[in-house]
């Protein structure tokens, strides 16, 4: 895509990650171009500011105390009444009640209303400090975040603000039409207005290729397929890029997509924390549940301790007392290596044949209204289930995500990838796993302006709308629906799609649900294709479709027309430059188009 006239200054690149935010650049002005990566500013201690290479992904309503003294003062902002970054990350560790974290898995979870304010998440306990905390959405925990990384920028970038750049923000692959919409949601109230979306998998591919150069083309050869393993704080993303000679060119297309694994570093992190916390139970200390989160925290950094470079044999923990005995009644734990290779390797990336599957247990009849965690914790089992759906093996892999920067993890996934294929499977080397997605998605926006080559890509899935059929009423029956392919696999962005021309009829004038589904599985749909929506949920046990949020809106009448007329419309899908999907009716008669917009379900 060549530049516009419009073109900006920077093309600037972050990562918006469930556990830290990046962010790098590339200034078109400068006589090369090159792209670098940008520090962020952010209160590291009460009263103390630095810039770090990156930002974690915590949000901290602190006490009145710590506002009233200043503590979160910013170079921009010297009465902020939150913190976010490092101050926040490592004081929530003491103040779990009061810390927003993972609001990026928050933010794909189709089960509440992610406009809603539940987060810091109190689940079924309450607690009595809760009460006096203020609780923002996780569309809010997002903007506050990228509304930081706006501020930081301007302060360094006086004379470019970030709102003026071409902002490249990155989403899971997995996160489904839904989810990117409230991404751009969030950019649009952090007060960015020129956003488009990356996949991340692809934005580590895309750092590999501008760190490799023409390099790239020795590396691989026509048929290589690669499979970006990207095991990040709150999800699992799996994708196969394959090398294509494109006569004579070598080319570059995704042709795979695995499905939103809530699954990641924060799983890991619960598990050192249980398995800690059963330890001392036996020795007589039960944790209240305000420990009990604080320990989760502290896991998280003895996590990345323990299976690090040179980790050393343990990590101690310490979480302070409750009530009147706080010094007395502090509790310590020491996290020792081997049980946490033992418990987090051997418990996450257990060896599997490649026909092992998931486990899926049934739910119980209640449950918290929480994260929708997978079910089976092996991240390998889901791995081989990503590999055997697209009948494919890759002849190489990208690390990316920080759970990868462990050696341990990366040499089981590598030794189980080499058993199913009956060979080792070279390793691409090069990233930066907590800064390859920003840097990436720099240079993505450099390739956007003709600079580069592209991956091959589209919609990561194929997209469908319920349609309702016309039948006579009958007692205990709803009428069947058919799913409609409006968006097929791969279809681009900027882009449109006219369906056919099916008789279609859109109620107006009455409050109407629009049922979605998606698919990664069936590529070959047309626009227009029709799908049992019953057999396909049902197909290859986990199911080829899965139902998306509903969009839920009253279609204005207009004109003569009156409530519940039904109107001949035909529907135009299009993949917008943000990488978002609109869906659209039109009238027969040309009078009157309506967007369809999407809804998030609303939990009482």
């Amino acid at each position: 895509m060549s530049a516009t006239s419009g073109a900006s200054r920077f093309v600037v690149g972050i990562d918006l990650g469930t556990t830290n935010c990046a962010m790098a650049c590339v200034d078109t002005a400068g006589e090369t171009a090159a792209l670098q990566h940008v520090p962020v500013m952010q209160v590291v201690a009460p009263g103390e500011v630095e810039a770090r290479a990156s930002m974690p992904s915590f949000l901290l309503m602190p006490s009145a105390h710590e506002v009233a003294a200043g503590a979160l003062a910013l170079p921009w902002a010297a009465d902020r009444a939150f913190a976010v970054g490092t101050f926040a990350r490592d004081r929530g560790a003491e103040l779990p009640h009061r810390l927003v974290s993972s609001a990026k898995s928050w933010l794909c979870n189709p089960a509440i209303d992610r406009n809603a304010p539940i987060l810091p998440w109190r689940g079924t306990e309450r607690l009595e400090e809760d009460e006096q905390t203020e609780r923002v959405s996780p569309v809010e925990a997002a903007a506050r975040y990228l509304a930081h990384l706006r501020a930081a920028w301007d302060h360094a970038h006086g004379d470019a603000p970030l709102a003026d750049q071409e902002v490249l923000l990155t989403v899971p692959a997995s996160f489904d039409a839904v989810a990117r919409e409230l991404t751009v949601a969030a950019a649009r109230q952090a007060g960015l207005g020129r956003v488009t979306l990356l996949e991340e998998p692809q934005a580590a591919f895309y750092a590999w290729l501008a760190r490799a150069g023409d390099a790239w083309r020795k590396q691989l050869v026509p048929g290589d397929v690669v499979l970006v393993c990207d095991v990040g704080g709150g999800t699992t993303d799996f994708t196969l890029i394959e090398v294509v000679d494109d006569g004579g060119n070598l080319t570059l297309e995704r042709v795979a997509v695995g499905d939103h694994i809530l699954l990641g570093g924060d799983n890991m992190d619960l598990a050192l924390a249980h398995a800690t916390a059963a330890r001392l139970a036996e020795q007589g200390k039960k944790l209240d549940p305000l420990q009990a989160r604080a320990l989760v925290h502290h896991c998280r950094r003895a996590k990345e301790q323990l299976l690090g470079e040179d980790a050393p044999e343990t990590v101690p923990v310490s979480l302070l007392g409750r009530g009147s005995k706080l010094i007395g009644g502090t509790i310590r734990a020491d996290l020792r290596r081997d049980d946490a290779a033992a418990l987090l390797v051997e418990g996450f990336f257990p060896v599997v044949d490649a026909e092992a599957r998931p486990q899926r247990r049934r739910a119980g009849g209640l449950r918290e209204m929480g994260l929708p965690y997978a079910h089976d914790a092996a991240v390998t089992r889901h791995l081989a289930e990503f590999l055997g759906r697209h009948d494919a093996m890759p002849s190489a892999i990208l690390w990316n995500g920080g759970v990868t920067k462990a050696p341990a993890i990366r040499g089981r996934v590598a030794e189980v990838l080499g058993d199913w294929c009956g060979r080792p499977v070279r390793t691409l080397t090069g990233n930066d796993p907590d800064l390859a997605v920003a840097l990436g998605a720099a240079y993505y926006g450099t390739v956007r302006r003709g600079k580069g080559i592209r991956i091959r890509g589209g919609t990561a899935r194929s997209y469908y709308i319920g349609i309702e059929s016309a039948m006579p009423a009958i007692p205990g029956f709803a009428p069947p629906v058919k799913a409609m392919c409006v968006a097929p696999f791969g279809m681009e962005e900027g882009t449109r799609a006219a369906l056919p021309d099916d008789e279609l009829g859109l109620v107006v004038g009455e409050n109407v649900v629009f049922r979605f589904f998606a698919s990664t599985s069936r590529k070959d749909d047309a626009p227009g294709a029709l799908v049992d929506v019953d057999e396909a949920s049902a197909a290859s046990g986990g199911g080829e479709l899965v139902e998306l949020d509903p969009v839920e809106q009253e279609i204005e009448a207009g004109g003569e027309r009156r409530a519940g007329d039904v109107v001949p419309v035909a529907l135009e899908a299009q993949v917008t430059e943000v990488g978002t999907l609109e869906l659209w009716c039109a009238a027969r008669d040309g009078h009157g188009r309506w967007k369809l917009e999407y809804s998030v379900r609303e939990r009482q």
